[in-house]
């Protein structure tokens, strides 16, 4: 009898201080990106988060000057993890041509974290400190609060490598700028700062690089100790009045899109692109 395979070291830290929980994604050598192994603890940690009644206010927060940068490109790259794909893809469909099963695998964790975070009973803070891009920026709006370092910066990116847009950006980037401004910085793909985001309407907050930990714990701690059921019952009301009810189907929708996109020719060419560091040749395919 072989003994059990050891578990991975997760990438997911979850630290408590007080009514505040938080929880960091420290996978800095793939820019706090998304495997699938990181994508389940991230769920598992987010939902134990949610739902603890301990816990009244809850920080997402990633390490080392980046937030979160999405799904993990060379993991998907390399084929994901052959032991999920069955369920993905059962044998009598025979394996799909393409990436879009392996993004499902991360992106079906993905997902559901984001539902949880968006109905969590107590405000959520995304607290980012560098770089939020594609699934990253998306993590980070469909949290209550967006507080952000001056050295911060959001990026769209999808279009970079012919994907289309998940994680909720699709859902959440109109609805927070207006559909107008949601297609410039889709299509456009400007590098937004945080100055630049805060009067758009992605970030709640700016902060000093240097003061950003001080000022971050000092709002985290105030929320935690304010009335936990009456910010629910707000939080409630507000995303019913946002039409955020229909959230669980529009990410549906985005991980249906999503993975069609992956298994076009566009986007084998625009990955292909980015590790080979140079411009894709798209063929609108």
């Amino acid at each position: 009898m072989e003994p059990p395979t050891p578990p991975a070291a997760s990438h997911i830290r979850v630290t408590h201080d007080g009514g505040v929980g938080t929880l960091t994604i420290d996978r800095l050598a793939r820019f706090n990106s998304l495997d699938v192994q990181t994508a389940r603890d991230l769920r598992k940690a987010g939902l134990q988060l949610a739902r603890d009644e301990k816990v009244r206010c809850l920080v997402v927060r990633g390490t080392g000057g980046i937030f979160c940068s999405g799904a993990d490109l060379k993991y998907i790259r390399a084929g994901g993890d052959a032991k999920d794909l069955g369920y993905l893809t059962p044998e009598a469909r025979g394996t799909q041509p393409g990436f879009g099963a392996i993004f499902k695998q991360i992106l079906e964790y993905l997902h559901a974290t984001i539902s949880e975070l968006r109905r969590a009973p107590k405000p959520v803070i995304a607290a980012v400190d560098g770089v939020a891009a594609a699934g990253g920026m998306g993590l980070a709006m469909c949290c209550d609060l967006v507080v952000a370092s001056e050295r911060s910066t959001f990026e769209y990116a999808y279009f970079k490598t012919a994907l289309c847009g998940a994680e909720s950006s699709t859902f959440f980037l109109p609805k927070l700028v207006g559909l107008r401004r949601a297609m410039d910085l889709a299509f456009l793909n400007p590098r937004v700062s945080a100055r630049e985001g805060k009067e758009l309407g992605l970030v709640s907050q700016v902060f000093s690089d240097s003061t950003f930990d001080e000022e971050l714990t000092a709002l985290a701690r105030r929320l935690a100790v304010g009335p936990t059921a009456s910010y629910a019952a707000a939080k409630r009301l507000m995303n019913e009045a946002a039409g955020v009810d229909r959230l669980d189907f529009h990410l549906d929708r985005e991980l249906e899109a999503l993975a069609h996109s992956a298994d076009s020719e566009d986007f084998a060419e625009g990955i292909s692109a980015f590790f080979e560091k140079r411009s894709p040749v798209f063929g609108g395919h």
